[in-house]
């Protein structure tokens, strides 16, 4: 909890982003490729964030990343 104030008051913005990556299915995934199979990693930091190419955004928060989650459902059921 203290790392995360800590990060809010002076962490990365998050401002500059790498062009998305897909990677194919075979290969290791990181936490951020799993839910999309696409990313995209900050410049500044580092840190790889879930990239949705049909909307073409980031998905930064866990509220994002369930709604994203739950939109597949009709999608795959149809």
């Amino acid at each position: 909890m203290i790392t995360e104030i800590l990060d809010a008051v002076f962490g990365c913005k998050h401002s500059h982003y790498s062009f998305p990556i897909s990677v194919r299915p075979a290969s290791r995934h990181s936490s951020a490729t799993k839910l999309t199979g696409t990313y995209v990693a900050c410049l500044d930091c580092g840190k790889e964030f879930p990239y949705d190419w049909q909307e073409m955004k980031v998905i930064h928060s866990q509220a994002e990343q369930r709604s994203y989650v739950a939109s597949l459902a009709p999608r795959a059921a149809a």
